[in-house]
């Protein structure tokens, strides 16, 4: 459920986000607009829920190491450390208002996305953004107006909303509709590299028995092996046996070894491997006598 209520909207804001040169992320900034705007945004963020609502069966927890379809309703909680960013912004009290940005010809091509921030009559606040992909933008061009009763060339800037919104922000929820804009709206991959050292400390208290050394080295500095360790995180570690988990490792081709200290070590060039082994991914099927076979899922979901 969304923790609004799109009936009773009494205040509605409009704003961009703005890539900052040399830094991976935006700056935001409200952008006074007139009650015809403010009608259409209203009418996005239905529009995006109204979809999401036709896949709720569907709907589940996000998951970095997951492929993910063009549009599919997920969703993490707002105390994820995935979408401080964009928590941020939802909690932001007071942001900077830039009247004139969308005439600015050098701002235009760095933004990056836009919004919509919505309160009702609870005094509940709701965030919409979308990627800058997905709309034209500013552009210029020759157009025709009427002027009395002629019609005349004129330049113009053109700025066109979407039908839809890419994500929505409650007090509970970060609901997702398009996974791959949230992942570039959030920063998610710089995010995931930082978080790699925390999120394997996690994961070593839970299982002692790997050296994980090595791992959070490669994992630091390979955005998909940070993925995985960040999914691995939120996986059911307890209980997992080493003895199984090499022989696991074994079957799917994936080399470790034993320290000094018992510990299982797995070689930089098997780190991948060994965390898609961790992250339930590599499996073994026998539906052929004596002919085992290893498989990578690219997705998974229990049954």
């Amino acid at each position: 459920m969304l923790n609004f209520d799109t009936g009773s909207v009494v205040d509605t804001e409009f704003g961009v986000g703005i890539a900052v040169a040399g830094q991976q992320r935006d700056d935001f900034y409200h952008v006074p607009v007139d009650t015809s705007v403010e009608d259409a945004l209203r009418e996005m963020v239905e529009a995006t829920w109204h979809a999401m609502q036709q896949h709720a069966e569907d709907r589940r927890q996000y998951e970095p190491s997951e492929k993910h379809a063009a549009n599919e309703y997920l969703f993490l909680p707002v105390g994820s450390p995935m979408v401080v960013p964009l928590v941020d912004l939802h909690n932001a009290k007071n942001l900077p208002t830039r009247s004139g940005i969308l005439d600015n010809t050098n701002l235009v091509p760095l933004i990056s996305c836009y919004f919509a921030r919505l309160t009702d009559a609870q005094g509940r606040r709701l965030t919409a953004l979308h990627r800058a992909a997905h709309f034209k933008g500013i552009v210029t061009k020759k157009l025709i107006r009427f002027f009395d009763d002629t019609l005349k060339m004129v330049e113009d800037n053109i700025f066109r909303l979407d039908k839809d919104f890419d994500l929505i922000i409650d007090s509970e929820h970060l609901h997702i509709w398009r996974p791959l804009s949230f992942e570039i709206l959030g920063n998610l991959t710089p995010a995931l590299l930082a978080a790699v050292q925390a999120n394997t400390a996690i994961i070593r208290e839970q299982v002692p028995f790997v050296d994980f050394d090595s791992i959070q080295h490669y994992a630091s500095k390979h955005p998909r092996a940070a993925r995985y360790v960040a999914s691995i995180r939120t996986q059911r570690l307890a209980g997992v046996d080493p003895v199984k988990l090499q022989q696991l490792c074994q079957k799917t081709n994936v080399e470790v070894g034993r320290d000094d200290d018992g510990r299982l070590v797995v070689a930089e060039r098997h780190v991948l491997g060994f965390l898609e082994v961790l992250d339930r991914r590599r499996y073994e099927i026998e539906l052929i006598p004596e002919d085992p076979e290893s498989f990578l899922a690219a997705s998974r979901r229990k049954v």
